[in-house]
């Protein structure tokens, strides 16, 4: 049975590719703030890898909102940059031969056009992912490490925190729903980005450790606007939707994804993106 070591294991992400592991046959260990596992600590991380030995590392612990890079800068490098330097030290020290999966993200992008493979990272949670992707790829060139990076686009599904626009607004359309508001918030409805869901993604990263240590993008095939979204959730809600715009939900420096194209071989996504909001939004309908 393969053993494999998941970082941020409790995160929205963590959990789903967790439950993917082990229905896979994949012996699973989590590793996650929330159970006192800090990222931040070398010598804590190096024990755990010593004593459990995996066969790969899936690494998703992150500080992973946008928004909360700019009020805490200090914080995204801390944890995204040099809690991923942790794990590849670690790795290294302690010569390990597992294949080390790191989470980036198409913030590393930004708006650059991506036919040019350019990188323009339009927050300080962007530009510390991008300083992971590199030492990520960094370690395997120089130390002969089988690191894959992914560069995965929006990712969604039931659990997403209400932080995050498409969750923010089926919460707040499934109180709607229960006469609990009278309108849905929102901000940039013009902005273009590309959504897969969370149930997918998972299984993507599972299929990347067999490939070559490289960089991955994964993605669906149709960039989308914001309004696109919000269409849809008018559609699916059970009464008459009113929107009210907020300037206060607009992130700096906003920008619209260029058109993605996967690199994963053997992989495309299963679930629509009416059917994932649509579960995201019984998710919430089951919670407020």
């Amino acid at each position: 049975m393969p053993k494999a070591l998941v970082t941020g294991s409790m995160g929205f992400v963590g959990k789903f590719l967790v439950a993917e592991l082990e229905s896979q046959g994949w012996q699973v260990k989590g590793f996650n703030l929330r159970n006192d596992q800090n990222i931040c600590d070398e010598e804590f991380v190096r024990n755990i890898l010593d004593i459990f030995r995996p066969d790969a590392v899936f690494h998703l612990a992150a500080q992973a909102y946008v928004p909360e890079s700019f009020t805490s800068p200090q914080r995204a490098f801390l944890i995204n940059t040099i809690g991923s330097l942790n794990i590849l030290e670690s790795v290294r020290k302690l010569g390990l031969k597992c294949h080390v999966h790191m989470a980036g993200t198409s913030e590393e992008y930004g708006p650059a056009k991506l036919e040019h493979a350019e990188l323009m990272p339009s927050s300080p949670y962007g530009v510390s992912k991008v300083a992971m992707d590199y030492l990520g790829q960094l370690y395997a060139r120089s130390y002969g490490m089988h690191v894959i990076v992914t560069r995965a686009f929006n990712h969604t599904g039931p659990g997403r925190g209400e932080m995050y626009a498409e969750s923010s607004w089926a919460k707040q359309i499934a109180e709607m729903e229960k006469g609990k508001r009278s309108s849905v918030l929102h901000g940039n409805l013009k902005s273009r980005r590309n959504y897969t869901d969370v149930r997918d993604i998972v299984k993507a990263y599972i299929r990347t450790v067999s490939l070559s240590p490289g960089v991955y993008k994964v993605c669906s095939d149709v960039n989308v606007s914001m309004q696109d979204i919000m269409d849809i959730y008018i559609d699916l809600a059970e009464c008459t939707i009113q929107l009210e715009e907020s300037s206060s939900l607009y992130r700096p420096n906003d920008f619209s994804f260029q058109q993605p194209t996967c690199d994963i071989p053997d992989w495309k996504p299963e679930i629509s993106l009416k059917e994932t909001l649509r579960d995201l939004l019984d998710y919430w309908r089951q919670r407020v």
